[in-house]
């Protein structure tokens, strides 16, 4: 397990372009915030085996898109939830029970902001996952970003736009791999890899050739033509709930679920396939850097000080 004392010189080193974000930023205005999160998470997971991946990646849609803001979880006919991207994320209410917990303790203090990501850091502890000190203090939108959903990576992204889409927010190849390795808990809709059991490259009849053939002919059964696209399939199938490295060894075997996972260790030449086998024989190595590149993701853009609010409901503005 990481230690407490590098993440916190991580946060440090990572967070120092926002001066006004904190580890400690509400241990006088609100210092049970972390408990209180964690509690109605243990509870959602009673109801919702999957809730936590749902929740990590309920920060992952909002901070790629303008910065973590919490504008994703924002309604409205302009709304970024509806957004093709979005239409898949689940998760939303459990921020709003956060909430209303966070509301009767601590009145109009913690923002939905910070709660996502206390609520990500906290679910991937939960799930196995190493722990990390996050710096708080963002504030929330007042407004929603749909013109901007498109910086949100895609499964069918080559790897270099989906480099591109990382770079622009100030994460590197290695950023880009260990954030990747969320895939280890989860499940994804049929929809989403479609076409690499029957149409990769729009070729009719074609199986992407990255693919395990046995896993494809597995896939191809579980998800058949003219099926439920909607039908959910393990990201890792051995072990789905679990925050662990396995994803990186699938990747070695070429049992990665979606185009854009299989490619980190596919694609020819590219620097990211070491990283996937640094990653599959350290697991602890992966945890260090998933860490720091949590930090440096939830750095994204954040809005603080006197900018933006502290909403009373993560739905809608003040």
């Amino acid at each position: 397990m990481i230690t407490t004392l590098f993440l916190l010189a991580a946060a440090t080193m990572l967070g120092g372009s926002h001066a006004q974000l904190s580890p400690t930023f509400y241990a006088k205005t609100c210092p049970n915030v972390s408990s209180i999160v964690r509690s109605v998470l243990q509870q959602a997971e009673g109801n919702d085996i999957w809730i936590f991946p749902k929740i990590v990646r309920l920060q992952f849609h909002d901070c790629f898109v303008n910065g973590c803001d919490a504008s994703l979880l924002l309604n409205g006919t302009d709304s970024e939830k509806t957004a093709t991207p979005n239409l898949s994320t689940d998760g939303y209410a459990v921020i709003d029970d956060i909430k209303t917990a966070l509301e009767k303790a601590c009145p109009r203090v913690v923002s939905c902001a910070d709660i996502l990501a206390l609520a990500a850091q906290i679910s991937v502890t939960m799930g196995g996952g190493p722990s990390w000190q996050i710096p708080l203090g963002r504030r929330d939108s007042r407004t929603a970003h749909r013109e901007g959903i498109g910086g949100i990576p895609s499964q069918h992204d080559s790897l270099a736009n989906i480099a591109a889409k990382f770079k622009s927010v100030g994460l590197d190849s290695t950023d880009l791999v260990a954030l990747s390795g969320v895939h280890t808990f989860g499940r994804a809709q049929c929809a989403a890899f479609m076409d690499r059991l029957y149409n990769f490259n729009n070729v009719s009849g074609k199986v992407d050739p990255t693919l395990n053939a046995t896993y494809a002919k597995a896939l191809q059964q579980r998800c058949p033509k003219g099926g439920d696209v909607t039908s959910l399939i393990d990201l890792d199938e051995q072990t789905s709930l679990s925050f662990d490295n396995k994803y990186f060894l699938n990747l070695q075997t070429r049992m990665g679920l979606l185009q854009s996972d299989q490619e980190l260790f596919s694609t020819n030449g590219a620097e990211t396939v070491a990283i996937v086998n640094r990653f599959a024989s350290s697991q602890s190595q992966f945890f260090t850097s998933f860490a720091k590149a949590m930090i440096k993701m939830g750095n994204i853009s954040p809005l603080t000080g006197t900018n933006g609010e502290v909403r009373l409901d993560c739905r809608k503005i003040n």
